[in-house]
């Protein structure tokens, strides 16, 4: 009787849970996610709202798990696709396109400490700096970014540009993104070791 029990309509089934996070995704991105009700999650993920809840209690809880949902999938994405700095700016790009609203205006909203993202996205800012400056670990690793400017400078940079440019796109659908994250992406790591610099 447990294993059938366990096959019920509200199993707590990792395929179940992702349904309803990818259903959580589109509400998010399609209605912003203050307007986007638990009620219309559910319906997507074709669950009743009583099954939703037995999955999440909340939708600050739900957010949580769209949000580093979305870390883990493009994280694993970038070490597939991206072999080195000229495939790094299209990389972007394209994930720009994806979905721009829902993370920028999180972001915004994200910056008030009573934000139930609040904490997410202070913590993943200060992660990725880290992860960033800590893929050069030694003179040789740092050479590969343009001279004079350090890994923690460099860090600091990506996320302002790429939030920038995050935010123009909101405004113009139809902005060309992929040029200026490929001209940035060349700027930030300049000509390749042995190659003359710019004067």
């Amino acid at each position: 009787m447990g294993q059938a029990g366990a096959r019920g309509p509200y199993a707590r089934t990792p395929a179940r849970r992702a349904e309803i996070v990818r259903a959580a995704r589109d509400s998010f991105a399609e209605r912003g996610y203050a307007n986007a009700s638990l009620r219309d999650i559910a319906e997507r993920a074709g669950i009743t709202h009583a099954g939703l809840l037995h999955h999440f209690r909340t939708k600050d809880e739900l957010l949580a798990e769209v949000l580093a949902d979305r870390d883990r999938e493009e994280w694993r994405q970038g070490l597939d696709t991206v072999d080195g700095p000229d495939g790094l700016g299209p990389y972007l790009a394209e994930l720009m396109r994806r979905h721009p609203r829902l993370w920028i205006e999180l972001a915004a909203a994200a910056s008030r400490p009573d934000h139930p993202a609040h904490a997410y996205f202070a913590d993943r800012y200060t992660r990725s700096r880290a992860q960033f400056a800590g893929g050069f670990p030694d003179e040789a690793a740092r050479r590969g970014l343009r001279e004079g400017v350090s890994p923690e400078s460099a860090a600091i940079l990506f996320q302002a540009v790429l939030n920038g440019l995050q935010l123009l796109r909101l405004l113009d659908q139809d902005l060309d993104i992929v040029g200026p994250v490929t001209d940035f992406v060349r700027l930030l790591f300049g000509p390749a070791d042995g190659a003359p610099r710019p004067d």
